[in-house]
């Protein structure tokens, strides 16, 4: 069984075109991304799967891997799941999905996601949790919020606030969920086969594709927050984040 870690990775964004190649501290911020992900402990590969070929031949020039994968891909994971499939992954073969845009991701964050999936072959997907320190984030849209059940399992993520505290003086933990989920390469077969979801389409998650089908995932938090560059004047605060 192999770990490899996938970077999904488009040029055009409506609020960020290029966003990969935009540098931070000097660097493209696809290259921050996958140095981060080569120095975690266990993992075999790392890959970039775009579908530009600006992006394929920035990660190339810094000697990284990269796959060219179709440009109609619904979502970062059909991304993911086509390049598992280019690169004849085997179906144990666990893929680690990185955003393209966590300049910031934490290497133990490899490992914490694909924890579930090597201790328990009946979990197919997981994915990470940050408990929300920032109370902006509960209520910003662009800060997806996650809850889960007594065993770990997910049992809805949206943008909205939840749960949402019916007395205000309620006090509890509310989750961010991080862009950083962990698969079987089977798994990676199963959702890419799975029409569009009703709330994947409403929320504009995909992950609620899988639960809306029927299929669990795993919820790891982790102590590691991992932010999202979303537009051009997220980088300044990136840098002065970036662990040297």
């Amino acid at each position: 069984m192999k770990i490899v870690v996938m970077i999904p990775s488009r040029y055009g964004s409506t609020r960020f075109e290029g966003k990969p190649l935009a540098l931070i501290s000097g660097k493209p911020m696809i290259q921050c991304v996958y140095e981060r992900a080569v120095t975690a402990e266990m993992v075999d590969d790392v890959v970039v799967a775009t579908d530009d070929r600006r992006i394929y031949r920035a990660v190339t020039s810094f000697g990284g891997k990269a796959i060219m994968t179709a440009a109609e891909n619904r979502s970062g994971t059909d991304r993911v799941a086509e390049a598992a499939e280019l690169l004849n992954l085997s179906a144990n073969d666990i893929v680690v999905n990185i955003q393209g845009d966590q300049p910031r991701i934490h290497p133990s964050c490899i490992q914490e996601v694909a924890a579930p999936l090597i201790e328990n072959p009946d979990i197919q997907m997981s994915t990470l949790a940050f408990k929300i320190t920032n109370p902006e984030e509960i209520t910003n849209p662009k800060d997806v919020k996650v809850t889960f059940d007594t065993r770990g399992d997910a049992l809805y993520f949206s943008r909205s606030p939840i749960p949402f505290g019916r007395d205000p003086l309620s006090v509890f933990n509310t989750y961010k969920h991080l862009g950083v989920y962990a698969y079987t390469r089977r798994f990676l077969d199963v959702f890419r086969s799975l029409p569009d979801g009703r709330l994947e389409n409403i929320e504009k998650l995909e992950q609620l594709r899988a639960m809306e089908y029927g299929y669990r995932i795993r919820v790891v938090v982790t102590e590691h927050d991992s932010p999202e560059v979303d537009v051009p004047e997220d980088i300044n605060r990136i840098q002065n984040l970036l662990i040297p």
